[in-house]
């Protein structure tokens, strides 16, 4: 981990604390997936850091890079929903949606070579950060679609929003092109979605961007018809420092009765990770 601390994701560490899930980047810039953890009070446990998924083989759809996405299940038994990244010529990246299955000691083994997610005539150029919901037999996913690439100011430049998916195991999805959270004026990427749930009601944190990343909501009754509620986020940018910029890569987990945010700031977690909590 030279670089990076994105999409962090935290879960009950098994001995108290939590374990942060989170996208470093390597010597060459590719990104890995791996954990550090915090104590009960919040604060990084030096010597933590650990590697639980590398980049995949050459010429895979992830040789370039991998990044976590959303975890399901118990430990022990999780699924690890991911970003396989890989290089292209006329367009600087290409993404999928692929997934890693817990071996019962906080390793991680890839489910297949190839994504869960490929293109196909739903989403003809990429897919990328998903979250995954199982509520009783019926598999939910909101998922990161490319819309399509445009030439801007001489450079190649990606639209992207987050669109539904539906599946019986959580491997096989089905997809109908189902948009949840579309563009608004002057937006061109809308990313990581993050849902919870409490038995009636939907409620999603994303990442949206127009100049610069900013961190909206959203709510549902079903979980397909979405409404922006994007002031309700609960946070902005601070006046100065590591977060100043933007904000983006929202998770949200409960403790002791509070409701934490994690997120990541300046150039999308280069600046490291932060942790937010509710105060009304």
């Amino acid at each position: 981990m030279r670089t990076h601390a994105a999409l962090p994701w935290a879960v009950p560490g098994s001995t108290g604390g939590f374990r942060v899930f989170l996208a470093g980047r390597d010597e060459f810039g590719r990104s890995n997936i791996g954990t550090i953890d915090l104590d009960d009070g919040m604060r990084y446990v030096p010597g933590s850091e650990r590697c639980v998924l590398e980049p995949g083989a050459l010429g895979a759809f992830d040789d370039c890079g991998v990044m976590n996405a959303c975890l399901v299940g118990e430990e022990g038994a999780r699924r690890l929903y991911y970003v396989g990244m890989t290089t292209g010529c006329t367009v600087p990246f290409r993404s999928f949606t692929g997934l890693a299955v817990e071996q019962g000691d906080a390793s991680f083994l890839r489910f297949s070579r190839s994504p869960i997610l490929e293109r196909d005539p739903v989403d003809p150029f990429l897919t990328a950060a998903s979250f995954v919901l199982r509520i009783d037999e019926r598999w939910m996913m909101w998922y990161t679609s490319g819309v399509r690439w445009t030439v801007e100011n001489g450079a190649p430049k990606h639209y992207y929003h987050i669109k539904y998916a539906h599946s019986v195991d959580g491997i096989h999805w089905q997809r109908d092109g189902l948009v949840c959270i579309d563009f608004r004026p002057g937006e061109y990427a809308i990313a990581r979605p993050f849902v919870s749930y409490d038995g009636t009601r939907f409620k999603m944190w994303y990442s949206f961007r127009g100049e610069r990343y900013r961190i909206g909501y959203a709510e549902s009754a079903d979980g397909l018809t979405w409404e922006r509620m994007d002031e309700r986020a609960g946070i902005e940018p601070s006046p100065e420092g590591w977060d100043s910029e933007m904000i983006c890569y929202a998770s949200i987990f409960e403790s002791a009765g509070e409701q934490y945010m994690l997120y990541n700031g300046n150039g999308y977690g280069r600046t490291g990770f932060g942790i937010a909590v509710r105060i009304d």
